[in-house]
């Protein structure tokens, strides 16, 4: 039982994933290590993993901040 709400976890994040890492790239933003983070999938105490957005490159921390200060307006 436990291995299929794993699996409906892992699905959902990635889901998730998908549908940011799709509404960046429709922003210009692109986050190449965009991920689930697996660790917190194993872990128990958590309804559903964390998303990982990891590391960037300064022109893309500047483009995402222009999208979050210009969706603000």
């Amino acid at each position: 039982m436990a291995l299929v709400r794993s699996a409906d976890r892992l699905r959902a994040a990635e889901e998730v994933v998908a549908r940011l890492r799709g509404e960046l790239e429709s922003m210009g933003v692109v986050l190449p290590s965009l991920r689930v983070d697996l660790v917190s999938l194993t872990s128990g105490s958590a309804a559903y993993p964390l998303i990982e957005l990891g590391r960037c490159n300064l022109d893309t921390a500047l483009r995402l901040a222009a999208v979050l200060h210009e969706a603000r307006r």
